[in-house]
């Protein structure tokens, strides 16, 4: 049975782009269209489809406001059209801090190689949300309020499981010491990194390199709403930057973020990438590659929500020279991609909700 899809826009080109794009996979079906945000929220209520396509800009109910709506009567999962730029940018992560799992930008044509390839990675996009619906009921990130700078992270209950799915606890950290720690994601990653980055304090002891699959119109403004939501600094990472403590640095879209220097005094160096050979820019495995070079076995890795298996050979990088790797567990990822690879391949050492993640981090860099 096909997994049913609502596609709403304004446009009557778009919508039947969309429509005739999706139906080309035998296990998607677009059952109806809906013109403006109201209708949408009205037919998610009605139909119940398993996945829903929705512009931003609508009149009647902009996309923002219908999926504030419909994750509150009935949650869906739902794919954001996007264009690429900072105002894009900014109305993108609105819908997802609302509820929405995914987006791509509404010329999707322009993060692929042809309009054949372009057609395939919707259909893909679409499929991989419609395969997670019960994760859509997910609360949005916008009903809660971000830590103050004043107040200490509440305790967060740990629940981690080795990647061999037996039950188990972090009742101690392994005693290790770190100098990096180092986080790969892709598609559910903005709310996976927002989620974890929230809850560590100013004075986190290390430097946080970020790679996360974003356009180049994304990473700023993904860097700035972490930083003004965070205790620690956030910046979208540029060429020369000296890694400091309590400072995540956000690799920027369409280039490369690699480390350069020595393990005591590291910086950032970010590369132009026009080769077909790497499909991700930024990519999860340049950098945790780079990092191993550097750092060595003093690096902690986390791979999160993610589609595919980037930043499985950069972990294994990693954890031939002695790091540690972990990967968020598949009940609570958007898509076990990336984190899935690392698991099955033997490379992570425990598979962890990502409301854990920030608070076993803490415990295993500080010995708790």
């Amino acid at each position: 049975m096909a997994y049913k899809v609502l596609v709403v826009d304004d446009s009557s080109f778009f919508r039947r782009r969309v429509t005739d794009i999706l139906n080309k996979d035998p296990n998607l079906e677009v059952v109806d269209v809906a013109i403006n945000g109201k209708e949408a929220v009205e037919k998610a209520i009605s139909l119940k489809p398993d996945v829903i396509t929705m512009d931003i800009e609508m009149p009647l109910l902009n996309g923002i406001e219908a999926v504030k709506q419909i994750m509150a009567k009935s949650p869906t999962s739902i794919l954001m059209f996007s264009s690429l730029t900072h105002q894009g940018a900014k109305a993108t992560l609105d819908a997802l801090d609302a509820g929405a799992l995914d987006f791509l930008p509404k010329k999707f044509n322009e993060i692929a190689k042809n309009s054949e390839d372009a057609g395939s990675l919707l259909r893909q996009r679409v499929a991989q949300l419609a395969r997670r619906r019960g994760f859509s009921a997910r609360r949005p990130l916008a009903a809660r309020k971000p830590l103050k700078a004043k107040e200490a992270p509440g305790q967060i209950r740990t629940s981690a499981k080795p990647v061999t799915g037996k039950p188990g606890r972090v009742s101690k950290s392994s005693g290790k010491s770190y100098k990096l720690l180092a986080i790969g994601t892709s598609t559910g990653g903005p709310i996976a990194l927002q989620k974890v980055l929230t809850q560590l304090p100013a004075n986190f002891p290390l430097p946080i390199i970020m790679i996360q699959h974003m356009p180049a119109a994304f990473t700023q403004a993904f860097a700035n709403r972490l930083n003004s939501l965070c205790k620690i600094s956030v910046k979208e990472a540029s060429d020369g930057d000296v890694l400091k403590p309590g400072c995540a640095y956000l690799a920027p879209g369409g280039r490369q973020m690699v480390l350069d220097g020595t393990e005591n005094a590291a910086k950032l160096k970010i590369l132009e990438d026009n080769s077909e050979r790497i499909a991700f820019k930024p990519s999860v495995d340049v950098s945790f590659g780079s990092a191993a070079k550097i750092f060595g076995g003093s690096v902690l890795g986390v791979i999160l929500t993610g589609m595919g298996s980037d930043g499985r050979e950069g972990s294994r990088m990693l954890k031939n020279k002695g790091a540690t790797i972990w990967a968020q567990d598949e009940e609570s990822c958007v898509v076990y991609g990336m984190p899935q690879a690392v698991a099955v391949a033997g490379i992570s050492e425990l598979s962890l909700s990502i409301d854990d993640v920030s608070s076993s981090i803490m415990k295993e860099v500080q010995h708790g």
